[in-house]
C-alpha cells in the first residue's frame, strides 16, 4: 500500500481553509552506517513534520538498522543503483512535496525549508539544491569539472536553466514525482531530473546550499572516471532519443561531407577523362551519402514519434492536480 502523509509543512502560517502540504525526504542508501543518523537528525530538525523515507540498497553494514533506530521509516530496494531506488520510492510514496537527499551527510539540512518554500511559493516543480563549498576534500576539483562539462553540455542541448545538473539535493512537486518515467539504474538519474523538466518546459529554480565533507569513517560510492562515463553516456542517449533530428542531422552531414570528399576525386576525374578508375572509391562514395539521406530521414520520422512522446508525457503531468496550498507567509519560530 502507497504510504500517505497527513503532515504539515513546519514553521509557515497559511489561512485556515487552505489544506497544509505533506512533506516526505526521501534517502537513499548503500553503506551509510555513518553518516545515515545525522542526515536523518539533521532533517527532522529542518522539517520536524516530515516523515523521513531511507530506502536501503542491499547494504553490507549496518546501515537498515541505525536509521530504524534513528527513528527513520526504512524500505528495501535490491535492484543495485540509485536510479533503481529513486524509482521504487517515487512509486511507493504519496506527498505533495518530496525532499531527495543522499544519505552521505554532505548537504545542508538547513536549507530544506528554503527550498520547500520556494517550491510552494512559486509553485515550482522542481528545485534543485546548488552545491557551493570551499572545502576542496567534499568537492574535488575532478568532480567539480565533470559537472560543469557536463551541465554545460546539457544547458546548451536542452536549454539554460541549470548550473548543477548532478546535484543529489532536490525538492519536487507532486506532479513531476508521478509523471517522471524513471529509466535510469544508476548515478545517471540527476541527469534524467534535469532533462526531463528542460524537456517538458516546467517551471524549475535553485537554491545556493553548503556542500561538506563527508563525515569521517564514510566511503564516497562515486567513481569518477566510471560514473562520468555513464552519464556522458546517458546525455548522448537522451540526446538521441529526445533531440533525433539535430542528432540524425549530425550524422548525416558528417556522412555527406566524408562521401563528397571521396567522391569528388573521382568525379573530377570523369569530367576529364571519361574513365572510373577508382571503382571501389566511387562505390564507398556512393553509399556513404545514400546512408547520409537515409540517416536524414531517420530523423525526421523520430523527430514526430518524440513529438507525439512528448505529448503524452505532457498529458500525464497535467492528469495529476496542481496543488494549492494558500498564500505563504513567514510564521513564527
Amino acid at each position: 500500500m502507497p504510504d500517505t502523509l497527513p503532515h504539515p509543512l513546519p514553521g509557515f502560517e497559511r489561512e485556515a481553509a487552505a489544506p497544509a502540504p505533506r512533506i516526505a525526504v526521501l534517502v537513499p542508501c548503500y553503506n551509510e552506517e555513518v553518516a545515515i543518523p545525522r542526515v536523518i537528525a539533521a532533517f527532522r530538525a529542518a522539517l520536524p513534520e516530515a516523515v523521513i523515507y531511507v530506502y536501503d540498497n542491499n547494504s553490507k553494514d549496518r546501515t537498515v538498522e541505525v536509521a530504524r533506530a534513528a527513528g527513520a521509516v526504512v524500505r528495501t530496494e535490491t535492484l543495485q543503483g540509485k536510479g533503481h531506488v529513486v524509482r521504487r520510492m517515487f512509486a511507493d510514496i504519496e506527498a505533495d512535496v518530496y525532499v531527495l537527499v543522499d544519505g552521505d551527510d554532505t548537504y545542508e539540512a538547513a536549507a530544506a525549508p528554503r527550498l520547500v518554500d520556494k517550491l510552494l511559493a512559486e509553485r515550482l516543480d522542481m528545485v534543485t539544491g546548488i552545491r557551493i563549498s570551499q572545502i576542496e576534500e567534499a568537492y574535488r576539483p575532478g568532480h567539480r569539472f565533470g559537472n560543469l562539462m557536463l551541465t554545460g553540455m546539457v544547458r546548451t542541448i536542452f536549454g539554460n536553466r541549470i548550473s548543477d545538473m548532478l546535484s543529489g539535493y532536490r525538492v519536487f512537486s507532486r506532479r513531476f514525482v508521478k509523471s517522471f518515467p524513471a529509466l535510469a539504474g544508476g548515478f545517471e538519474t540527476e541527469t534524467e531530473f534535469t532533462v526531463h523538466a528542460l524537456e517538458l518546459m516546467l517551471p524549475v529554480g535553485e537554491v545556493p546550499t553548503a556542500y561538506k565533507e563527508r563525515p569521517a569513517g564514510s566511503a564516497s560510492k562515486l567513481r569518477t572516471f566510471h560514473d562520468g562515463w555513464r552519464i556522458l553516456q546517458a546525455i548522448i542517449a537522451l540526446v538521441k532519443r529526445e533531440k533525433p533530428l539535430p542528432f540524425f542531422s549530425w550524422i548525416a552531414a558528417g556522412l555527406l561531407l566524408l562521401g563528397l570528399g571521396l567522391g569528388t576525386p573521382v568525379v573530377l576525374e570523369f569530367l576529364r577523362t571519361g574513365l572510373v578508375p577508382r571503382l571501389p572509391t566511387a562505390v564507398l562514395s556512393m553509399g556513404l551519402v545514400l546512408l547520409s539521406f537515409l540517416s536524414f530521414a531517420c530523423g525526421l520520422i523520430l523527430d514526430t514519434v518524440t513529438r507525439g512522446r512528448m505529448e503524452a508525457k505532457r498529458i500525464a503531468y497535467l492528469a495529476v492536480p496542481a496543488p494549492d496550498f494558500g498564500p505563504i507567509r513567514p510564521g513564527s519560530p
